[in-house]
């Protein structure tokens, strides 16, 4: 079979090539790579891994192929989101930036002093704010005045205006009057049980694309794209983990979702739970609290295997990075640490001795135990009047009942297949009081393809879920 569909994903390290077969309804992996990425020139990267696929054995290329392409070069975009009430309108503005792939650096409210949130605007410059604020036919002072704070700001941002629709055209005048680019959309919390966040997540795409070619070479990269998209890359991951759990109209889903993401920078958690799409308004109350919400993703950046390998050790210390691999000592401790300063300074290294691949296993568990406690809900130890909670009563997302557990990244791609299960199996041994899941079905991202399989379903939905099942062996598992 000739390859005749790529999907690109630029990173700031690595630039990855997936060829596949689209023909006659199905949808055929063939060949993967991966090249260093070229930061002079992207386009050189796009290239140099199109001659390596060609090189693929087994591997034809048509003479014409459509390309499609992530990316998370230069870390993303970054964003700020404004709201009105901290635990409303401003976490629904960060929800959504989230799980649109970008990076929030800042969630500003109501309840901050207008000089904080017009210094934390100066100080991140972000790529894009998104300002939200005020339900519908709510409260309208709250948006105006921080358009007016942007103003003052004096940021280059763009601003994706999705609050309350009323006061929509003030804001946008006020904006536009002092040259700062806006887009409108319909308000992301309308009533306090409705989140929508589909239009503001395709505005932060195509937001995306515009940003990122004033990278070098990007521009011309995106010329060659057949769909004139780049969504980035975590939020390719999202939309894959999506399109397995809830399916298309034609094609049914398999259920709840967790996806492990474990990168160099990051270890990211996305949670996809079908089911609460079909709660009443009585049983969903305010649908800002996450464990209400049928989509949900966490981003740890201070747990990477790589950029951030410091950061695990100084969450867990090197004694308990070591626990995870059953070892102890202090001279193994100070090997750790050593070895994670190391990996900062060559985020490129591969572990080569089998101490060093003991220590990456340990920073991996390590890594993936936080950051699905932190995504997890909880059982309340504790009276919570306030809160109404009881001992016993559980707290925040409840995964417990979650079967497909979706292992992403380098650690599980280029690991023997009983250390990767290795790897999962002690990050979820001890869950405490965390409500993960009960009985995990392990499956793995072999390939390394997660991100086409988003990239590709925003093409050919049923065919990619047909792809998807049978390439994780989800339909064997069901049977």
């Amino acid at each position: 079979m000739k390859a005749n569909t790529f999907v690109y994903d630029v990173g700031s390290t690595y630039t990855k090539l997936s060829a596949f077969t689209v023909n006659k309804g199905e949808i055929n992996f063939i060949a993967r790579t991966q090249v260093p990425t070229t930061i002079d020139d992207i386009g050189k990267g796009f290239q140099n891994a199109r001659r390596n696929i060609e090189k693929a054995d087994g591997c034809e290329i048509s003479k014409e192929v459509m390309i499609f392409s992530s990316s998370s070069a230069a870390g993303g975009l970054r964003m700020v989101a404004l709201g009105y009430m901290p635990r409303v309108t401003a976490k629904a503005a960060k929800e959504v930036a989230m799980s649109a792939g970008a990076r929030v650096l800042e969630i500003i409210s109501q309840e901050d002093q207008v000089e904080f949130r017009i210094q934390v605007l100066r100080e991140i410059k972000p790529d894009i704010i998104l300002l939200a604020g005020g339900t519908d036919g709510g409260d309208k002072d709250s948006l105006i005045e921080n358009a007016q704070n942007i103003v003052k700001a004096e940021v280059k941002s763009v601003v994706i205006i999705a609050g309350n629709k009323n006061a929509q055209p003030e804001v946008e005048r006020i904006l536009k009057a002092n040259s700062i680019e806006t887009i409108r959309v319909p308000n992301v919390m309308p009533n306090i049980h409705e989140l929508i966040a589909k239009p503001a997540r395709e505005a932060i795409h195509g937001q995306f694309i515009k940003q990122i070619t004033k990278a070098k070479g990007l521009k011309k990269m995106t010329s060659q794209i057949s769909n004139n998209k780049v969504i980035p890359t975590p939020g390719a991951v999202l939309l894959a983990a999506e399109l397995l759990a809830k399916g298309t109209h034609k094609e049914e889903g398999v259920g709840d979702v967790l996806v492990i993401d474990v990168g160099g920078a990051t270890t990211d958690v996305h949670s996809v739970l079908p089911e609460l799409e079909k709660l009443s308004i009585e049983e969903r109350g305010l649908l800002v609290n996450n464990e209400k919400q049928t989509t949900y993703r966490t981003v740890e950046g201070n747990l990477g295997l790589r950029v951030s390998a410091t950061g695990i050790i100084d969450t867990v210390g090197p004694e308990g990075a070591l626990a995870k691999v059953d070892k102890k000592g202090d001279d193994l401790e100070e090997k750790i640490v050593e070895y994670a300063h190391f990996l900062e300074r060559n985020t490129e290294h591969v572990g080569k001795t089998e101490l060093e691949k003991e220590f990456d296993i340990a920073l991996a568990i390590s890594a993936i135990e936080i950051a699905l406690k932190r995504h997890a809900g909880y059982i309340a130890r504790n009276f919570d009047p306030l809160m109404g909670v009881a001992p016993g009563t559980p707290v925040g997302r409840d995964l417990r009942k979650v079967k497909y557990v979706i292992a992403v990244g380098g650690i599980f791609a280029y690991s023997s297949p009983e250390i990767r299960r290795y790897v999962l199996e002690k990050a979820f041994k001890n869950p405490g009081i965390s409500l993960l899941p009960e009985v995990p079905c392990f499956v793995f991202d072999d390939k390394y393809i997660m991100y086409a399989i988003g990239v590709l379903a925003q093409e050919y939905p049923d065919m990619t879920l047909r792809f998807a099942k049978k390439y994780f062996k989800l339909e064997e598992e069901s049977e």
